[in-house]
């Protein structure tokens, strides 16, 4: 074969080689992206007596929790009280993510202490019974927040409550369950759209469900604005090493 005949080959083996890599980059490029938005933390394993050469590192995925509670309180042992909390156990920051635990009082970050779990009160099941735990748990505590967020169902809540009484509440479950006070500077700066009871969305230019989904993407960045996003905390910000977690007490809200 002459040298003329292996142009065309060196050819496409070089544009060949160019799509290999141009893929390789984009599928990187994606991967960091998704990982990214997960928010991986890399954890130590519990292994703290063996040499540093035999220490290894897993990696654990820490979602934000689909619901949360943001205390201003640095007492783990006041809110443990007030919400009657049974079987309490020593918790860590990484364990009461996983979403495995029924409740979880998180240690105390600049001042304010993350609830999160299961038991939490479903604004989409029952907003009442969610109105009714959030300013009961306010009445013991004082300032209690509350966040909901779920991108599949575009279903969403967030609650400021001080004292017992309502600042500001907005619910939406393809309707708007809860709507009460007035709009917070933090919500007209984010661009929330609240429907009134009864409304619903109009396109505007956008599909109703990208209105809905616009809030419900929004609402970590308020919790960000007006306590903490859980997602965005470093467990080195913690004041202490471990929360507790446990179950709910029957009859709670």
């Amino acid at each position: 074969m002459s040298p003329r005949d292996l142009i065309p080959l060196l050819l496409l083996a070089l544009v060949a080689l160019l799509a290999i890599t141009t893929f390789a980059v984009v599928a990187l490029a994606r991967e960091v992206r998704r990982r990214s938005q997960l928010h991986l933390t890399r954890v130590p394993e519990s292994d703290h007596g063996a040499p540093p050469a035999f220490r290894t590192l897993r990696s654990v995925l820490v979602q934000r929790p689909p619901a949360w509670l943001a205390i201003r309180i640095r007492s783990i042992d006041a809110v443990q009280s007030a919400l009657g909390l049974g079987n309490p156990q020593p918790c860590s920051w990484i364990e009461g993510l996983s979403g495995e635990r029924h409740l979880f009082i998180a240690p105390p970050v600049r001042g304010w202490i993350i609830v999160v779990g299961s038991k939490l009160p479903d604004p989409a099941e029952d907003v009442d019974a969610c109105f009714r735990f959030l300013t009961g748990l306010s009445r013991k505590l004082g300032h209690v927040q509350f966040f909901s967020a779920s991108r599949v169902l575009g279903q969403h809540a967030w609650a400021r409550i001080e004292n017992g009484r309502v600042v500001r509440a907005y619910a939406w479950a393809d309707r708007t369950l809860w709507d009460q006070g007035v709009k917070t500077p933090a919500e007209l700066e984010l661009g929330f759209k609240c429907f009134r009871y009864l409304e619903q969305p109009k396109s505007n230019g956008f599909s109703p469900s990208d209105i809905v989904s616009s809030n419900t993407e929004k609402v970590p960045l308020l919790a960000a604005r007006w306590s903490l996003d859980p997602a965005e905390i470093d467990d080195r910000q913690l004041e202490h090493a471990r929360g507790v977690s446990g179950d709910g007490a029957a009859g709670w809200y």
